[in-house]
């Protein structure tokens, strides 16, 4: 049974920063991507980025050159840090996993973030 954890979150003041990590019960590379989403109230969770086993990111456009994906193979963690925060980065943030064959998703239970202006 994969399980994903996340902390991190908290309240931050306008351009603070943040860092929110997950860690998997077992080996991230069983995983073939792992990636961070959000979901603010009263809209749809939305992709913020994801990262490959073989290091490769993708990043939404809201967050480019503010939010970078790391991994730690060695602690089964992944990292997200949050530079440059704003009001509109409010959401609650879930660590997901991804592997290909057969497909199939795990998701964390999510940490709260919010940005104060």
């Amino acid at each position: 049974q994969v399980q994903l954890v996340e902390s991190g979150g908290g309240l931050v003041q306008y351009g603070g920063s943040l860092r929110l990590s997950c860690v998997a019960s077992g080996s991230i590379f069983s995983f073939n991507a792992v990636g961070w989403y959000r979901q603010a109230p009263g809209k749809e969770r939305e992709l913020v980025g994801t990262i490959t086993t073989g290091g490769s990111t993708n990043y939404a456009d809201s967050v480019k050159g503010r939010f970078t994906i790391s991994r730690d193979n060695g602690k089964n963690m992944v990292s997200l840090q949050m530079n440059s925060l704003k009001p509109e980065d409010t959401a609650v943030y879930y660590c997901n996993a991804k592997r290909e064959l057969p497909l199939r998703y795990w998701w964390g239970q999510g940490t709260q973030v919010t940005v104060s202006s």
